[in-house]
């Protein structure tokens, strides 16, 4: 510790003239100074240092302290006693005391006694004032018990009761030591550092049916066990990890100066191992697995808040990976992920903001190459990352609900494009505009009622409008979505199912939805394309023709109409309109494009 300026102590005021014994009388009928008595018989231990450094006296009870016989502490040097020359700060702070500059040095010293054993001692050094020759007092107390019991306090505040293993508080404060630049600046270190982050699967289940007893019993059970794998971790440069528990089922492995991702990933997999053999407890046999989050890095640049969240976000990787598992931070992951969340929250303001715009994609008849329809595809022209296709967003949507007002917009802006392109084109037919449509939309809004106001503001007719819905959602419709999809259809709506092939497939079910286009997925017409278009190409496989084949004479016959999606190539054309495809969709014809280019497209082969 070092010097501090504080008020005398209580012994400077009993002792202070003790030493100057030409200014004092005699005690009667001893022939000593007034307080020369008192000096001797007190508990602390004293000692008065002149000018120069050295004993001049010292009373009985500091040659007990330091294990010195009274008579041959005379003389000795004041500073090598008590240790007060170990560090710079201390021994200029003593001069200064000494030279009279300075009022009061305290300070804490650990002090080896002569039979072996160790003593924590308060050192405090004031001057002596009123006496002549100058000097100082230097008195000795022993701390050890208060030392010991402060250490037994911090450990019972920096350890978990339950497990034992250091908690939160420790683990961040040995954390933040081993970040700071001291830490692997030396020569020798690696100057990187590691974390393994994991929580128990299932241990909420453990601990609500069978109570905390067991609950605590196992977290007691699967401390010993991480304990064990850091120990048999640790080797021969460095420390064994640093095991700690977090709160909860949860619990970290700090490596400080690790040697790589390999080190960690073998300490992981030391750990799942061993916590995957059963535990017993009280006549139980649990079953326990973990799931763990895997960070290292290079110190310098981290801090402790970062290293935590990219450990936290990878721990929830490994569950949704499907936990028993451990997972390497992956910074491109954790970019999109951070990407991610910056989208869901501008969504909302961004739709106030007018950011989203509409592009549309032809639907081509296979008989005779002219455009019939086209989908509205929505694009976000997002200020920070450019334009973004809907996979980037539609999810997102759903998840936080705003793919209503969305949804609302994108079908009311369809409409009036619709619209718009048969007023400007009154001598061609009138082309149909598809809009796809979320299952939440029907849930959380009344989509027959908006259609209903939408149609009636642009001047729409019913026909012209196509909603297009997953097939998930619609084979699994029923109350609610099934009574709206019957309400627009009735109204005069086409009602189309997404993807049709990908998902329930129920044909019993689907002659009795009010369908009346079936869009079939990507993945069937992209079986059709040969290899190459040279002479010397690999035939496609004819049972990919059968299925699609029986798929579109089977809607046929439950009259509806089919469209192929991601039509690319002549041949894919061809072989579809041989079998019967009514209209086509994919870039062969057209990739998504502004309103004025399918203007371009009315009234000519696409």
């Amino acid at each position: 510790m070092s010097g501090t300026s504080e008020g005398p102590t209580p012994a400077a005021d009993l002792i202070r003239l003790a030493v100057t014994e030409s200014n004092s009388e005699p005690s009667p009928g001893t022939g000593e100074p007034p307080y020369s008595a008192a000096f001797s018989a007190a508990p602390l231990g004293m000692a008065v240092v002149d000018r120069e450094g050295l004993v001049a006296g010292a009373n009985p009870a500091l040659a007990d302290l330091l294990g010195t016989p009274p008579g041959e502490l005379a003389g000795s040097v004041a500073a090598d006693l008590v240790d007060l020359a170990s560090d710079a700060r201390t021994w200029h702070a003593y001069l200064e005391v000494l030279r009279g500059r300075q009022a009061r040095l305290r300070c804490t010293r650990r002090l080896k006694h002569p039979d072996g054993h160790s003593l924590w001692a308060q050192v405090t050094v004031a001057p002596l004032p009123g006496v002549e020759r100058g000097g100082v007092l230097l008195s000795v107390a022993d701390v050890s018990g208060h030392r010991e019991l402060q250490a037994r306090l911090r450990h019972l505040q920096m350890h978990d009761p339950v497990t034992r293993l250091p908690n939160r508080t420790l683990f961040f404060e040995r954390l933040s030591a081993a970040l700071e630049a001291e830490s692997y600046d030396e020569s020798g270190t690696t100057g990187r550092i590691g974390l393994c982050y994991l929580d128990l699967d299932g241990f909420k289940a453990i601990n609500d049916t069978l109570g905390n007893r067991i609950g605590d019993g196992l977290l007691a059970a699967v401390a010993e066990r991480l304990t064990r794998c850091a120990e048999e971790a640790g080797y021969a440069r460095s420390s064994p990890p640093l095991v700690a528990r977090l709160g909860g089922d949860e619990f970290a492995l700090l490596v400080e100066d690790s040697t790589g991702t390999e080190q960690l990933a073998d300490l992981a997999e030391s750990v799942l191992e061993a916590l995957r053999a059963p535990f017993d407890l009280s006549g139980r046999r649990l079953s326990v697995s973990a799931s763990i989050g895997v960070v290292e890095r290079q110190a310098a640049g981290t801090t402790p808040n970062a290293l935590m969240q990219a450990a936290d976000t990878t721990l929830y990787w490994a569950k949704a990976d499907g936990k028993d598992r451990w997972t390497l931070f992956d910074p491109e992951r954790n970019a999109h992920l951070i990407t991610r969340q910056a989208l869901a929250a501008t969504l909302r303001p961004a739709i106030e903001r007018g950011e989203f715009a509409l592009e549309y994609q032809p639907l081509v008849s296979m008989e005779d190459g002219r455009l019939r329809g086209v989908e509205a595809l929505v694009r976000w022209n997002h200020p920070q990352f450019g334009v973004l296709a809907p996979n980037r967003f539609i999810g997102l949507a759903e998840e936080d609900g705003s793919i209503v007002p969305l949804g609302r917009w994108i079908l009311e802006t369809a409409c009036r494009q619709a619209r718009a392109w048969q007023l400007t084109h009154p001598d061609e037919p009138p082309i149909f505009v598809s809009v796809n449509v979320a299952v939440r939309q029907v849930w959380d809004s009344d989509l027959v009622a908006d259609v209903a106001r939408i149609l009636d503001e642009t001047e729409l007719a019913p026909h012209l409008l196509q909603l297009e819905l997953t097939e998930s959602a619609v084979m699994g419709s029923a109350g609610r979505p099934l009574q709206d999809l019957q309400a627009l259809s009735d109204m005069g709506v086409r009602i189309a199912i997404d993807d049709f092939g990908t998902g329930y497939s129920n044909l019993a079910y689907l002659s009795r939805l009010p369908v009346s286009v079936l869009k079939l997925d990507g993945s069937f017409v992209r079986g059709f394309q040969y290899e190459s278009d040279n002479s010397a190409a690999v035939p496609p496989n004819p049972a990919d023709e059968v299925v699609v084949e029986a798929m579109i004479q089977l809607a046929h016959r439950l009259g509806l109409t089919v469209t192929a999606e991601c039509v690319e190539t002549l041949a894919q054309a061809s072989r579809l309109r041989r079998i019967g495809c009514d209209t086509g969709q994919g870039w062969l014809y057209s990739r998504p494009v502004p309103p004025d280019r399918i203007s371009e497209l009315l009234g000519v082969r696409v």
